[in-house]
């Protein structure tokens, strides 16, 4: 028989595993800049690893954009189309607030979590009363609103219109041109802290009951919780997140356009998703890096043919790893240590 505490004794170690390969990649990235520049022989600030820092800081800002939309599908099993209206209110608040008004780093920082707040409740009490298809079609409506009006020519003293903000004033000391190496470590920094954040608030009590209501919604109304106000909270958490990353995303790129709204933005969120692994936080983030580092490797090997040869891809993950990479692994895991354990006749 199995002695009383094992199994605790057992997921605390899983735990503690989990938690020391999650610090040797953290200390492994933090240390990259200079790994590549051993290799390459060039300074950390210059040449190829002034490249790679490039990529991974695309992939960090991704990475937490791609978490926020497990929030949403992964852990409450709402399937959104207008993700990207959190990314791009993200993007554009901070481009107008530096450009026009001037703001600093800490006022644009609020002012993107406020805005994207306000922004969750007030689409969040609209699009949550209907379910399934309906709630991603309404969504889709509303992200799309405001990709036309990115473009409307009303507004291009402020948005630009379809030519979108360029040259976008950065503080000097995290410009990604001249202080690439400082950002590289700002990115890095802001997806941890993301994560840890997210992860302190799924396994919380909310994030257990958003989990149950995933999992059964009646039965989770039955058992008295307002599953309406616990999906609103998801709903704005995502937003926020998703609109932080929005901010980071037009630090680094110094412009915003209406491509950051449109349909194809809230897509590459649910393709990072699915690769990586849907209600795990980390395989998402993954799934950022993955694809970031993919479509650099394909557009190198195949040119302009690259989106076809990543769709055959995309369809043999989805073969080969239904849970995702992340998902697959911890099902495979979770199923070697059941076939490792004693039986209960055992003694």
């Amino acid at each position: 028989m199995v002695e009383p505490g094992t199994l605790d004794v057992r997921a605390k170690q899983a735990t503690r595993r989990w938690n020391l390969q999650g610090l040797m990649v953290v200390l492994f990235l933090a240390l990259f800049p200079f790994l590549a520049s051993l290799v390459t022989g060039e300074p950390p600030d210059a040449g190829r690893p002034k490249f790679w820092q490039g990529l991974l800081i695309q992939a960090y800002i991704f990475a937490v954009y791609a978490l926020s939309y497990d929030i949403l599908m992964g852990y409450t099993g709402i399937l959104s189309f207008g993700h990207a209206m959190f990314f791009g209110t993200g993007v554009y608040a901070t481009a107008m607030l530096l450009k026009h008004a001037e703001w600093g780093l800490g006022q644009i920082f609020l002012a993107v979590l406020l805005i994207t707040f306000v922004q969750g409740v007030l689409f969040g009490l609209v699009s949550l009363r209907v379910k399934g298809v309906y709630f991603a079609m309404v969504t889709l409506a509303f992200a799309e609103a405001f990709y036309i009006l990115s473009e409307a020519t009303d507004f291009r003293r402020w948005t630009g219109a379809e030519d979108g903000l360029h040259g976008i004033p950065v503080p000097d000391f995290i410009n990604p041109t001249d202080q690439r190496l400082r950002f590289y470590y700002l990115a890095l920094g802001f997806a941890l802290i993301v994560y840890l954040i997210a992860r302190r608030v799924v396994n919380s009590p909310t994030g257990r009951v958003i989990v149950a209501i995933r999992e059964n919604e009646t039965r989770a109304a039955t058992l008295g919780y307002n599953t309406f106000a616990y999906k609103l909270i998801a709903f704005v958490f995502s937003g926020v997140l998703a609109g932080l990353a929005g901010m980071v995303h037009a630090l680094w790129n110094l412009n915003a356009s209406p491509a950051v709204l449109s349909v194809n933005t809230t897509i590459n969120a649910l393709l990072m998703t699915i690769i990586g692994g849907a209600g795990t936080l980390v395989g998402p983030m993954l799934g950022a890096g993955v694809l970031q580092l993919l479509g650099y490797v394909l557009s190198r090997t195949f040119g302009p043919r690259w989106p076809l040869v990543f769709g055959v891809v995309f369809i043999l993950i989805v073969l080969f790893l239904p849970y995702g990479i992340v998902g697959t692994w911890n099902r495979w895991r979770a199923h070697s240590s059941t076939k490792d354990k004693p039986s209960l006749s055992s003694k």
